[in-house]
């Protein structure tokens, strides 16, 4: 919903009706290699492009010192399984290091999936996350757990929400994020929204952006010079 107004695709590329199908399918396929390949890399988005005959990977990660590794070799043998899942295009891998892994829902969604399989309390693990992200600047911050959580025989729902969460507010930078920890119980499910602030409308930013403009042509004093003949 918020794609065009706070949010970007995270595939870019053109195709017609006997090539799409294809191609989606293929980008799923990028991204389940590399989401495996890269597990302890902390890999929350993908984001795919297309060119022609290449295919641009960025890949953003709270440890790129694991995406690239040593004197770039994980970086390479990646490379050369996408040219062979792509049917051999020329594969382009971009490292993007995330700044605040603690704000980022995708993250936290599978932090707090890690420390089920552990067997760590569910609501000790989600207090935590929400702690931690509202420290680090957060507005807002709701976790769900589904599924049967500490054992019991009869699946539930538990859940925590601490600060801003406009869902309604199309121009909320909202992030969220959904993992599955394999307990020896059966799945849980754990989804997350982060709130990182609100975006100002395109008319608001015009509006500042003139009234500044007025103010600074108002404030500049008049030339001094004598007019030409």
């Amino acid at each position: 919903m918020r794609v065009a107004v706070s949010k970007d695709w995270r595939s870019k590329w053109y195709a017609n009706r006997r090539e799409f199908a294809g191609l989606l399918l293929e980008d799923q396929q990028i991204r389940e290699l590399v989401k495996k390949r890269l597990e302890q890399a902390a890999v929350p988005k993908i984001f795919i492009e297309r060119y022609a005959n290449r295919v641009r990977v960025t890949v953003h990660t709270a440890r790129p010192g694991v995406v690239i590794g040593r004197k770039g070799e994980s970086l390479d043998k990646l490379r050369e399984e996408l040219h062979k899942l792509t049917g051999g295009k020329e594969i382009f891998i971009d490292p993007v290091e995330v700044k605040q892994p603690e704000t980022d829902a995708q993250l936290i969604a599978e932090n707090v999936t890690v420390q089920l399989e552990r067997r760590i309390s569910h609501r000790r693990a989600m207090k935590k996350a929400v702690q931690t992200a509202l420290g680090m600047g957060a507005l807002g911050i709701r976790i769900n757990c589904g599924g049967r959580l500490g054992g019991s025989e009869i699946a539930r729902r538990e859940w925590y929400r601490e600060g801003k969460l406009p869902l309604h507010n199309l121009r909320a930078d909202i992030d969220f994020g959904f993992a599955e920890a394999s307990t020896v119980y059966g799945k849980i499910g754990v989804k997350v929204w982060v709130c990182r602030g609100i975006a100002e409308p395109q008319q608001e930013k015009f509006a500042v952006a003139t009234a500044a403009a007025a103010a600074s042509a108002a404030a500049t004093p008049a030339s001094t010079e004598p007019a030409a003949p």
